[in-house]
């Protein structure tokens, strides 16, 4: 009995099987990221018996956008197609009279039927149809629960310091290499396989390489006050972080990275501040100001003074004045020295803005040029800065062959010392 029911079992099923399939899938949500593929089979189809993971020969296979297809026989990846549109399966082991030669389609079934047979009735493969979910897959949420170390790197102060900070988002993924995300995570599946089985771990991973991106970004002189405005250098920098993992071994990159807020800890913003602000008074113009405003904020608090008098307050402010060893006339004139053009370098070194040098007593050189009468120094036939043309009473010359210039331009040599081209008219600048 046991050969006869195998052996009807085998003829039936290898008949039934004959038919060709269509698969196809619905639209995929966001939360489902492999879906197995279903065969059409409605009330006026006679394909009912056929067997459950079993493609025939000229099988259809509908793709749409955003979805791979993936054909999967005796457990080794078969076929993958990514484009939309209508994939017909020929490399079936599974034959069918309505498919190439009808003689050598009979002898393939014939031989099916005797394997079948050997098995006990049942065919002895395994094939299946999934669908990947190859598109955007947001709203992933994410939050750092304890601060993050960021390098905060200000090169206009010279500041170079770690913080901590807590940042909150969202960021997106998808899969984009359906075969290791197969071969690696999901496997055969019975229907579906869903973000829930492995948005934990990817959250978990995105924290320990958040610390590493963050100190990409901040080599880029990026203050974590304007991550908002750098999420895709952020993802940028994640995925080369996360590559190894992700992207080699899942198939899984970051689309996008939202930062929604960044907070560092108010002692922290409160040192960065204090230290921005003290640089500023490097300048010693900003410097003489800030002074300049204190000291008439004390005069006026001083001369508000009822309790010892505004004569012993001013006396206060005084000595503390004298005490700090720094006057505002003395930041103004450093200020003027410092100033492009606010002064002259004497020979001995010493900056200088009169007209001798305050060390040595050198007399200021003179400038090389005329003088126009708005006080300009200039080297050509017109002033650069109010556009009047050079006094005619004032030659200057230049050689015309090899533009050799002599130290005093009013009296050149009789010949060029360069080129040995008398000067003449000609010369004339």
């Amino acid at each position: 009995m046991g050969l006869i029911k195998a052996a009807k079992g085998a003829v039936e099923g290898a008949l039934a099987d004959q038919w060709k399939e269509y698969f196809y899938c619905e639209a995929l949500p966001v939360d489902v990221l492999v879906v197995k593929g279903q065969k059409r089979a409605s009330r006026r189809s006679s394909n009912t018996k056929g067997s459950e993971n079993i493609i025939t020969s000229g099988s259809v296979i509908a793709v749409a956008a955003g979805q791979c297809m993936m054909i999967v026989d005796q457990g080794k990846v078969a076929e993958v197609c990514a484009d939309p549109g209508e994939f017909i399966y020929d490399a079936s082991t599974e034959p069918t009279i309505f498919s190439g030669e009808l003689e050598e389609s009979i002898r393939r079934t014939f031989e099916s039927i005797g394997r079948r047979f050997t098995s006990g009735g049942e065919p002895p493969k395994d094939q299946r149809v999934y669908y990947f979910n190859t598109k955007e897959l947001p709203g992933n949420k994410y939050g750092t629960p304890s601060p993050v170390p960021f390098r905060v790197v200000d090169r206009n102060i010279g500041l170079d310091m770690d913080i901590a900070i807590r940042c909150f988002g969202e960021y997106s993924y998808r899969i984009c290499d359906p075969m290791l995300f197969y071969t690696n995570v999901c496997g055969n599946v019975e229907s579906s396989y869903t973000r829930q089985s492995i948005d934990g771990q990817l959250k978990s991973e995105l924290m320990t390489a958040l610390q590493p991106a963050f100190a990409r970004i901040s080599e880029m002189g990026v203050r974590y006050s304007a991550l908002p405005g750098h999420t895709m250098e952020l993802a940028q920098a994640l995925n080369e972080v996360l590559g190894g993992k992700w992207r080699k071994l899942r198939g899984l990159e970051i689309v996008s990275f939202g930062v929604s807020s960044v907070k560092a800890s108010e002692e922290d913003e409160r040192m960065i501040k204090e230290l921005q602000r003290n640089a500023v008074f490097r300048d010693p113009a900003m410097a003489a100001a800030q002074l300049t405003g204190a000291q008439a904020a004390a005069m006026q608090s001083a001369a508000a003074n009822t309790s010892t008098g505004a004569s012993m307050a001013f006396m206060g402010m005084n000595m503390a004045g004298a005490a700090g060893g720094m006057n505002v006339q003395e930041l103004f004139r450093m200020a003027q020295e410092s100033a492009p053009g606010g002064g002259w370098t004497c020979q001995c070194g010493a900056k200088a803005t009169g007209k001798f040098c305050p060390e040595c007593g050198r007399p200021k050189p003179a400038q090389d040029g005329w003088t126009c009468i708005c006080g300009a120094v200039n080297k050509g036939k017109f002033c650069a800065e109010c556009g009047k043309p050079k006094p005619a009473g004032v030659p200057q010359y230049k050689c015309d062959k090899c533009g050799w210039e002599p130290a005093d331009k009013t009296r050149p040599p009789k010949f060029c010392p360069e080129c040995g081209d008398p000067f003449d008219d000609g010369d004339l600048q």
